[in-house]
């Protein structure tokens, strides 16, 4: 019987990583493929759907296939393993953009690059997330690749909002001003000072009593101080809200008060939450660099400059411009419709059932 291991650095239950991980699982079993995931460390909640990576060498003839995305020990494990070997790409941030701040971060994503290489020559099929980290993987040498989107249902909105969340939040927006929401880590690469910028003039131009709202946890110690002192500098404490990890009906308030969801990043191989944005009906502005403008597509307003005052004139358009609001809308809905998870897998496990026949 055909077998394909899966090995991952970290297997969480609230990482898209991890999430699209066990779905991929999930395919090649209801395909007749066996399939195990072991990885260096797991949540909790799915530590018992995998295995330690310490249990590798245990299971007998198959292919493995390596989820890319960060450096890691794990790596070696993988590496000095004997079968043929099969790669997914997520994408890995360039060092420059974390390790001025995060150096011990800055150093796993330098070394997730630097194994991510060494893969090129062994690797019979690679598998990226967006064409723009397909074309990472071609600067590399990989010779055999293909794209298929995250295994992720990115539109679903089955979640309730959470009552006492919803209820403080419309409370706030009751008082005036919009609401700007980002979704993401609080991360120098995700540039929420970019947004912090934007607001402050925006509300010097636009509307006075405008909001932030960032929900993520932050990446290492050094940045969230740092990004807490900037906002309090330009007196801004009462308008941005950092509001760290969320339930998912906790998310959910968020998502269904939103009235523009913004995004500055300096790079993203994906990014998920901007297809969760356009699948909730929020107009989205994003820096476009990097696979943002594959992932929104004709969707969104993406902004070529990020100065603080495209982002605010770029804002204030969507927020006032019915025609353009609507139109935004639709499209977004039709987007997130795009990236169906379902076909997304049937068509991943046909690319491995092919690699390895």
């Amino acid at each position: 019987m055909a077998r394909i291991d899966q090995v991952i650095p970290s297997l969480a239950s609230r990482d898209a990583i991890g999430v699209h991980t066990l779905a991929l699982s999930e395919g090649l079993r209801a395909r007749g493929i066996d399939s195990t995931i072991y990885y260096g460390n797991a949540t909790p909640d799915v530590a018992a759907l995998g295995q330690p990576i310490t249990d590798l060498a245990r299971a007998g003839k198959r292919h493995l296939l390596y989820q890319s995305s960060i450096g890691s020990p794990v790596f070696d494990h993988f590496a000095a393993r004997p079968e043929p070997k099969l790669v997914n790409y997520h994408n890995i941030t360039p060092a420059r953009l974390l390790a001025p701040w995060e150096p011990a971060v800055g150093f796993e994503v330098s070394l997730g690059r630097t194994q991510l290489a060494r893969l090129a020559d062994v690797s019979g099929l690679a598998v990226a997330d967006s064409y723009y980290n397909e074309g990472e993987l071609h600067d590399l040498g990989f010779r055999t690749t293909a794209v298929v989107s995250l295994l992720i249902d990115m539109k679903a909105k089955g979640v309730l909002p959470d009552p006492a969340m919803s209820e403080a939040l419309r409370a706030r927006k009751a008082k005036g001003g919009i609401d700007l929401l980002f979704v993401g880590k609080v991360s120098p690469h995700k540039a929420p000072h970019d947004l912090v910028k934007a607001l402050s003039l925006y509300r010097r131009l636009y509307d006075p009593m405008a909001r932030l709202n960032l929900v993520g946890s932050p990446l290492g110690s050094r940045y969230l101080p740092s990004l807490q002192g900037f906002i309090d500098e330009l007196g801004l404490s009462d308008a941005v809200f950092i509001v760290g990890s969320l339930s998912q009906e906790e998310l959910e308030s968020y998502w269904r008060n939103a009235d523009v969801f913004v995004c500055a990043s300096d790079h993203e191989g994906f990014c998920v939450p901007l297809v969760e944005a356009m699948g909730h009906g929020i107009p989205v502005v994003a820096n476009a660099v990097a696979a943002i403008p594959e992932t929104v597509g004709e969707a969104g307003v993406l902004v070529r400059n990020k100065t603080p005052l495209s982002l605010a004139a770029s804002i204030h358009r969507v927020v006032t411009d019915k025609t353009l609001r609507s139109r935004l809308i639709a499209a977004g809905h039709a987007r997130a419709g795009s990236f169906d998870h379902v076909s997304s897998r049937e068509k991943f496990v046909d690319l491995l059932v092919d690699a390895i026949n």
